[in-house]
């Protein structure tokens, strides 16, 4: 499949603006085929219009259907074959085996979501029968179900060109919910993206989805400016940089219709090795940690960039295993050169932090946008003192601090900001000694891991992938799991309704045997 270079607007390519970018590969710094033209104002309030046209219809489609048109999606991303992982790896640097893995996942959970909708229970059917002889009033008849908010806008992160890109978690979840998307393309791998909007505009057509359903637009900061303030969007749902989560925020909460914007914008993402497991058993995870630390570059947003525990017997040990790992770990090219650039910047930026020292770097670059991977240590006095010590470093390095005691211990649990992720090493002696940690960083983080490492986030109903600010804009979602499609819907009540007249999943009889509440009981159809 060719690489066209221009927007997909409701179906049809087009490219009506003079701008362009080009995409280059991070290995070589080479220009790689075709060049991307920005999308012009025209066509980005013609998607717009065209996704605010596409509800009326879309919105209305059975979850069996719109389930049909997830899965084509899938088996339209998997029909290109080794065309997109080849452009991928070019764009992003990434492995091949890891960018397969990725499709995996990312044909998986549009698979998910399709199930999800044929489960049924996400609407969450609420019916409190009337009660006409109630006193001393009676009571209505009164049933609500969540139905989807409207247009979105997606925006593709970096470091996931196909999990939380085009066709990522948020499309799926946005489109499960039965919101038309514009996609926001990252103008690192634009054609990737482009192979994976062609892939989703040909499931539309092959399920007779309205054109509409689906935009994908190329642009900087202006063009996302006009996306966002566009009157007919309803939501946003983006992946990346602090900077850029908060400014679409901002302009989203101006607006004169503000709406929600989901930004999952990082964390440092901290490790906690209490006193007994650090002297009994600390230098076991040594590799585990350094793995994890380091996987795809650094370049994951539940990298532990932090490693919490106090200076006492076994520190030293752990320390002097995990620096030969750290050492030992080859320098990997990173996703694009203004990555490195920061990476490299922000990482010079800690080790001159007051009371900051670097233990260990790892093996020297050897081409192009390459990150080394590092260690550093610094004393709970010193990160009490230091906010800046908390701001993350996109890439394969780690901080530990290292507490007095107890007491140290907690004053840093208490001073971390909003966390995706927080991951506790203890025994049964430590938590004895610490009774409170789990309580004190559920406050903390939307995740909490007892062992193991925060990189793997599984794609299941159950997982949270969000967290207080600045982690998120909104720490009452998530970005990964089927829970992700409440991000996209609002409630609404229809009270005294004939039932004739009521949608299916409130209606008596059930028609779609979805699981409800019914006065005050969930009852399983």
């Amino acid at each position: 499949m060719s690489i066209h270079g221009k927007n997909m607007i409701a179906g049809t390519l087009s490219a009506a603006g003079t701008q362009q970018i080009q995409a280059h590969d991070p290995a070589t710094g080479a220009t790689l085929e075709g060049a991307f033209t920005l999308a012009t104002e025209q066509e980005i309030n013609q998607a717009l219009e065209a996704a605010q046209a596409a509800f009326a219809g879309y919105r209305r489609k059975t979850a069996q259907q719109r389930a049909e048109f997830l899965r084509a999606i899938g088996e339209q991303i998997t029909a290109l074959g080794h065309t997109l992982i080849e452009r991928a790896m070019a764009e992003t640097g990434l492995p091949q085996a890891r960018l397969e893995g990725e499709r995996g996942r990312t044909v998986g959970q549009l698979n998910k979501f399709a199930d999800t909708l044929l489960e049924g229970s996400w609407v969450q059917a609420r019916i409190d029968r009337a009660q006409p002889d109630r006193t001393p009033l009676p009571r209505p008849d009164v049933r609500s179900m969540y139905i989807p908010l409207g247009p979105v806008a997606v925006f593709g992160a970096s470091n996931f060109p196909l999990a939380f890109s085009v066709a990522g978690g948020d499309t799926a979840s946005a489109l499960a919910a039965g919101c038309p998307v514009i996609v926001k393309a990252h103008p690192s791998h634009p054609g990737t993206s482009e192979l994976v909007a062609g892939a989703i505009a040909a499931a539309a057509q092959k399920t007779d989805m309205p054109a509409g359903v689906f935009s994908m637009v190329h642009g900087g900061v202006h063009e996302s400016r006009m996306l966002v303030q566009h009157p007919v969007l309803k939501a946003v749902g983006f992946t990346g940089s602090f900077k850029a989560g908060r400014a679409l925020y901002d302009l989203a909460a101006a607006r004169p219709e503000p709406i929600p914007v989901y930004a999952e914008m990082g964390s440092v993402n901290p490790v906690f090795i209490l006193p007994d497991f650090l002297k009994t058993r600390g230098a076991e995870i040594a590799a585990g940690l350094c793995g994890s630390v380091t996987l795809g570059v650094g370049q994951f947003c539940t990298n532990p960039g932090l490693v919490v525990t106090t200076d006492t017997a076994g520190l030293s040990k752990f320390l002097e295993t995990l620096g030969p790992h750290i050492q030992n770990t080859p320098a990997g090219t990173m996703l694009n050169a203004g990555i490195n650039a920061a990476y490299e910047s922000n990482l010079e930026a800690l080790a001159r932090r007051p009371g900051v020292t670097v233990l260990a770097k790892g093996q020297n670059t050897t081409g192009q946008n390459q990150g080394t991977a590092a260690l550093l240590r610094v004393s709970a006095a010193h990160f009490l003192e230091d906010a800046q010590l908390q701001e993350e470093v996109f890439g394969p390095s780690t901080l530990v601090v290292a507490g007095n005691d107890a007491g140290q211990l907690g004053q840093v649990i208490a001073a971390l900001q909003g966390q995706l992720t927080a991951t506790i090493y203890g025994t049964e002696q430590d938590f004895r000694d610490f009774p409170d940690i789990m309580d004190q960083l559920a406050q903390k983080a939307g995740r909490l891991l007892f062992g193991g490492f925060p990189t793997g986030v599984e794609v299941c109903d159950a997982m949270v992938h969000g967290g207080p600010y600045p982690a998120t804009t909104d720490s009452r979602s998530t970005s990964v799991g089927t829970a992700a499609i409440f991000r996209f819907v609002r409630p609404v009540a229809f009270q005294n309704f004939p039932d004739s007249l009521l949608p299916d999943a409130l209606r008596e009889e059930n028609p779609l045997g979805v699981f409800r509440m019914v006065d005050g009981k969930w009852i399983q159809p």
